[in-house]
């Protein structure tokens, strides 16, 4: 049988990532990073910090225990198809659908704009397809340009959808469904990020709640998060290190 391998050392992760194996009742082993790799492990679920740490391996990466469960359910069954499609719904919070063929293969919300990127190169590390289209919905121009820009590099066959049609709030995996289905614009550019400043005092308010008060980090270290270039975490980091 396939056997899943849990390398971290983020406690939250490792609890929450077993549990969810285990109500799956799918075969698992936790491992340390310079444990060697069992021929019968089929691929490792990591966070996105630890990534770089297991170069050469299979690895679903994410800050998302639900979301690399998930994933790694359906790339244990792998399969190859002619067309993938990628629906995103963007937000704080998107909202992501994957098809094969038409048939739904994923659906979920993850943590942040950044993790769309990682997520779909992971998943498309493990399977075959002769296509690939990612359809983002028009809603919330600047993360939907930071998604967009993260995967430029990825595939340049990207929609903008009208998500005039779609339900449910930003950031819905049943709203990236709908995009997914639905035909858009083919981008002839990569889109430049443009924050407005109310984006940026809200990255600014919530640096204040992500550090419990600690630091407010300033508008240049926000329009920084805004553009995907930090990370807030980062953005927190650096900010401490200036002492204000």
């Amino acid at each position: 049988m396939k056997v899943v391998a849990v390398v971290t050392e983020d406690f939250r992760f490792f609890y929450e990532t077993v549990r969810r194996l285990k109500e799956k009742g799918q075969p698992f082993i936790s491992l340390g990073f310079s444990d060697p790799l069992p021929l019968n492990v089929e691929l490792v679920l990591t966070t996105e910090g630890e990534r770089k740490r297991l170069r050469g391996r299979k690895v679903i990466a994410s800050d998302d225990p639900t979301w690399a469960v998930k994933a790694a359910l359906v790339l244990l069954q792998g399969g190859s198809f002619n067309r993938i499609v990628v629906g995103v719904d963007p937000g704080p919070r998107p909202g992501i659908a994957i098809l094969g063929d038409g048939k739904v293969l994923l659906g979920d919300t993850l943590l942040s704009p950044e993790e769309v990127a990682p997520a779909i190169r992971d998943f498309l590390s493990f399977v075959n397809t002769n296509e690939l289209l990612l359809r983002v919905g028009h809603g919330d121009p600047t993360n939907r340009d930071r998604i967009i820009n993260a995967l430029w590099d990825v595939t340049r066959n990207i929609e903008m959808v009208d998500e005039t049609s779609t339900t449910g709030s930003t950031g819905h995996p049943d709203a990236a469904l709908v995009i997914a289905h639905t035909r858009g614009e083919l981008l002839p550019s990569r889109p430049r990020v443009a924050p407005t400043q109310g984006e940026v005092r809200d990255i600014q308010r919530l640096s204040r709640i992500e550090s419990e008060g600690a630091v407010t980090i300033n508008s240049s270290l926000a329009r920084q998060v805004a553009v995907g270039t930090l990370t807030l975490s980062e953005a927190i980091e650096k900010q401490k290190r200036k002492g204000v």
